[in-house]
């Protein structure tokens, strides 16, 4: 998995920050200490002395290494005996004035070698969470706050069933999708419906829930990323040109794009090609897309080249929305 560079800037910034604050706890309480019991500050000077220098300085004189080393281990064990006890003394644990890292695996660096640590894996989802909640309102979208109440239990006889059950087993789905991440079945959805139905809800409780599993999620709109894709090729070296050749890479790149609204973009022959580029792309890399749409895949196919009906209609698992638009209702109950 990959993170958007600005995500890992900020997640990387924000375990310095926090590193740097406790280190200054730390100090506090040293000093705070130590002015109590000045003894401390003498303890911990003769505990810093390195063995190492120790060590030199008897084998300048011609002792014994071995010796040596048993006689600094030694003394170093008295020295931190008495401090103890006088921690103790003070109502404080024997480590109380200790540098202790957070995360014990990593020692608060974020990387084990070239490995990312879960303690950096848990600030960049954070910080992606903030990402996202800047496009998708992530206050109290998740699946457990997803309503049922909305969706009429009435058979549409047009579909065969109500729109309830059709939610339940889209519902399911997403749930399961989002949950098992990279282990589920089904690799890529088309969520297609009317607006009002719940395709975006579903698409900010997917993106909440991949990102927090320590997944890189983008979500952005069609209008949006085909932009980025039209400034990459006609801006080329100009700035704007350069920011969206590094958006173009986040969309590609991403373990998991959530395109939004396709098919509101105004559609040129520059907007299929850049479509497909995308979707041939992530599908030949194999990274997960989640496409929503108020087209079906009849207007799909109508709409785009053929190329590209085919790659969603075959490699996509299509979820219907239908029922009546839930911001109507939540308007009349008001």
């Amino acid at each position: 998995m990959s993170y958007d560079a600005n995500i890992l800037r900020r997640a990387t910034l924000r375990l310095e920050q926090e590193r740097r604050v406790r280190r200054e706890e730390t100090e506090r309480r040293w000093r705070a200490a130590c002015a109590q019991v000045p003894r401390l500050a003498e303890l911990d000077r003769r505990i810093q002395g390195t063995m190492a220098g120790l060590v030199a300085a008897t084998l300048r004189q011609g002792g014994d290494p071995v010796e040596a080393v048993r006689a600094v281990r030694e003394e170093n064990q008295g020295l931190r005996r008495e401090r103890a006890v006088l921690l103790e003394a003070m109502g404080l644990p024997e480590d109380a004035l200790d540098d202790k890292p957070a995360c014990p695996l990593c020692r608060d660096t974020g990387w084990q070698g070239a490995k990312m640590c879960q303690c950096l894996k848990a600030l960049c989802a954070q910080e992606q969470i903030k990402e996202l909640s800047k496009l998708l309102s992530l206050g109290d979208q998740s699946f457990d706050t997803f309503r049922m109440d909305y969706y009429s239990q009435a058979a549409y006889s047009s579909r065969g069933t109500s729109p309830r059950s059709n939610m339940e087993l889209v519902y399911d789905v997403c749930l399961n999708y989002a949950t098992k991440f990279g282990r589920f079945g089904i690799k890529n959805l088309f969520l297609s419906g009317a607006p009002g139905l719940g395709k975006t809800f579903l698409s900010a409780c997917i993106a909440r829930t991949v990102s927090e599993n320590g997944f890189s999620v983008v979500y952005d709109t069609a209008g949006n990323i085909f932009t980025q894709f039209e400034a990459r090729k006609f801006l080329r070296d100009r700035p704007d040109g350069l920011e969206a050749r590094d958006e173009t890479r986040r969309y590609l790149g991403c373990d998991l794009l959530i395109l939004d609204d396709l098919g509101s973009e105004l559609t040129t022959q520059f907007t299929q090609s850049a479509l497909y580029e995308l979707v041939n792309a992530r599908l030949v890399s194999g990274k997960r897309t989640v496409i929503s749409s108020n087209l079906s895949m009849e207007e799909v196919a109508q709409r785009y080249a053929p190329q590209i009906a085919s790659r969603l209609e075959g490699e996509y698992h299509i979820l219907y929305f239908f029922g009546d638009d839930i911001r109507i209702l939540k308007k009349n109950r008001l």
